[in-house]
């Protein structure tokens, strides 16, 4: 127990403080750098959303790798309160409400298509892996909505899911929308979680 629980506090020492040598708020921003070294898919002058984008290190990140002509959109249930840049635009709303759905100027964004779509979201969890594998579910589909209805033909997308019942039926509504798709679980991710990321390549 005590070698467990000094194995999870080097883990979280390490990425912890490297996030925040970096200046980024969390260290989940080290997923999506592997996902990007292995695939590539974010480029100079991208079109980015980011679902589930608090507190910002994706966003930080995507902005970087996308330059000052990229466009990034950043969608939340939680307030960003790190400084964007001016490139970044950050919307305070809930995917699974008839909000989003209700704000005009999020929907004429969504209508000038995108070359990534981004989802890191992940539910609140309740300890019920049958519950909290039905809340993870949830979100990607909506995520993939949203991809379905915003990405250019070519475009990409990156989902986190928790390994589930659902998983097997989630990867193959990837694969019926993406020309290839990938499994990916990131060194960075604790080897005790059950979240893995589903990479849509080459929107059809």
């Amino acid at each position: 127990m005590l070698q467990n629980t000094l194995k999870k506090n080097i883990w979280k020492d390490h990425y912890f403080h490297k996030a925040k040598k970096e200046s980024f708020p969390a260290r989940s921003v080290y997923k999506l750098q592997e996902i990007q070294r292995k695939y590539r898919i974010i480029k100079k002058g991208a079109r980015i959303i980011d679902l589930g984008c608090f507190p910002g290190s994706w966003l930080l990140y995507v902005a970087e790798l996308a330059g000052n002509k990229g466009k990034i959109v950043g969608i939340d249930i939680k307030p960003v309160t790190v400084k964007i840049p001016s490139h970044v635009r950050v919307f305070r709303t809930d995917i699974l409400s008839d909000a989003m759905n209700d704000d005009t100027q999020l929907q004429q964004i969504f209508k000038n298509g995108f070359n990534v779509v981004l989802s890191d979201m992940g539910p609140d969890t309740t300890g019920n892996k049958n519950v909290d594998n039905t809340k993870s579910y949830n979100l990607c589909q909506a995520a993939l909505q949203i991809a379905n209805k915003t990405l250019m033909p070519g475009g990409a997308f990156v989902c986190k899911i928790f390994q589930g019942d659902d998983f097997t039926k989630f990867l193959g509504a990837v694969k019926s929308s993406f020309r290839q798709s990938r499994i990916f679980k990131p060194q960075s991710s604790r080897k005790s979680s059950r979240e893995i990321y589903i990479i849509g390549l080459g929107k059809k």
